[in-house]
């Protein structure tokens, strides 16, 4: 049974900084590519930040640009996100995903394994 359990959600003001950490269990996650996600109440799933297995290329959304950091440990299985400078907007459940790929995957059907998510609540 393959596994992703996001942590590190939780309350922070506006200006704020949080760190997610995703871990994965059930198997070796080489050759695969990592990715966070968010989604807030009504809205869809979007793509925050990516990184490729092989090379750790990333890749972010426009939105987090500048202020959010993907980072992994393949050793560990691990997978974690720095979210600096948080706004309102911010605002969402994030979650932690996995696809079969060398490269970075901008996509979000090219995930296959996901997480339960982990709140993120920046106040004003």
């Amino acid at each position: 049974q393959v596994q992703l359990v996001e942590s590190g959600g939780g309350l922070v003001q506006a200006g704020g900084s949080l760190r997610l950490s995703c871990a994965a269990s059930g198997r070796t996650f080489s050759n695969y590519a990592m990715g966070w996600f968010r989604q807030a109440p009504g809205k869809e799933r979007d793509l925050v930040a990516v990184i490729s297995w092989v090379d750790d290329t990333t890749f972010y959304g426009n939105s987090v640009k500048g202020r959010f950091t993907i980072s992994r440990d393949n050793a560990k299985n691990t997978v974690d996100l720095q979210m600096n400078s948080l706004e309102p907007e911010d605002t969402a459940v994030y979650y932690c995903a996995a696809g079969p790929a060398f490269g970075p995957i901008t996509y979000i059907k090219g995930y296959v394994y996901w997480g339960q998510g982990t709140q993120v609540t920046v106040s004003s």
